[in-house]
């Protein structure tokens, strides 16, 4: 199983972007999704996550109310929604997948099997 981030780039505060996922197996709906990012020189850092079989999302304080994540099981596809992007949110933001991810580890990253190759996001202030 392969992931593909793609989506990052530069923009002013406020503004948005949509990260997209894209998987190369037909693993979607068993698995559990997560988003993460990482600045240099700092720990990675929980975004968003979704459990196995879909159900609720769930977000990082920093950013709920203003990352959206969905997927789209017909495309092979989850997506992160930005919006109202601060300078904070600076870093690079990595998909990862797994298949025994249980509700009390959907933060962790070390529970994730499979990860993408991280796409930059830059926000300028």
């Amino acid at each position: 199983v392969q992931l593909q981030a793609s989506g990052g780039g530069l923009v002013q505060a406020g503004g948005s972007l949509r990260l997209s996922c894209a998987s190369s197996g037909r693993i979607f709906s068993t698995y559990a999704w997560a988003w993460f990012r990482q600045v240099p020189g700092k720990e990675r850092e929980f975004v968003a996550a979704t459990g196995r079989n879909g159900g609720r999302t769930y977000y990082a304080d920093s950013v709920k109310g203003r990352f959206f994540a969905s997927r789209d099981s017909a495309k092979n596809t989850v997506y992160l929604q930005m919006d109202s992007l601060k300078p904070e949110d600076t870093a690079v933001y990595y998909c990862a997948a797994g298949s025994s991810v249980i509700l009390s580890s959907l933060r962790s990253g070390s529970a994730y099997s499979y990860w993408g190759q991280g796409t930059q996001v830059t926000v300028s202030s």
